[in-house]
């Protein structure tokens, strides 16, 4: 054989090692995620996923297509689990912390409303009184139920800025 055909062989075979490899890699994973990924499913949202960046009344950007997706897979699941991009996250510990302004409370919602999981000691939330249980109905005169727990904490930054 010409050393031609040897690396097209070569290649080939290197292929399709390559390609098994990668099979078994993809079935180990959905192994051990507990089965198989459910790709009826997947294929559903990749064809809602299509047809609305296809034919919705304006364009949307598909970050945030993807990004409101798990938003809403989260939040279907129960009423304490939410999902962050990047600067959310950032914004969100922000104004719960107690740093950069915040108010010093640790948040998580309850009914649609946001509920303080615990106070920060020496922070303006401990001051004020607020106490763990509390359920935060308003800010200003805006009703909270609704909001997202980040949108809450928004709200809050801007009344506190106002002042």
């Amino acid at each position: 054989m010409s050393s031609p055909r040897l690396r097209k062989l070569a290649l080939l075979t290197t292929g399709a090692l390559v390609g098994g490899a990668l099979t078994i890699s993809i079935q180990a994973f959905a192994d051990k995620n507990n089965g198989i990924l459910p790709l009826n499913e997947l294929r559903t949202f990749a064809e809602v996923f299509g047809r609305i960046k296809q034919d919705y009344v304006e364009p949307v950007e598909d970050k945030k297509l993807i990004n409101e997706a798990i938003k809403g897979m989260l939040s279907g699941l129960d009423p304490h689990s939410d999902y962050y991009d990047p600067e959310e996250f950032k914004e969100f510990r922000e104004g719960t912390q107690g740093e950069f302004g915040g108010l010093g409370i640790e948040i998580g919602t309850e009914d649609g409303l946001v509920k303080v999981v615990a106070p920060i000691e020496d922070t303006p939330a401990q001051k004020a009184g607020i106490k763990s249980g509390d359920l935060i109905v308003k800010i200003d005169d805006t009703p909270v139920r609704g909001l997202s727990i980040n949108d809450a904490v928004k709200k809050c930054a801007a009344h506190r800025a106002a002042r």
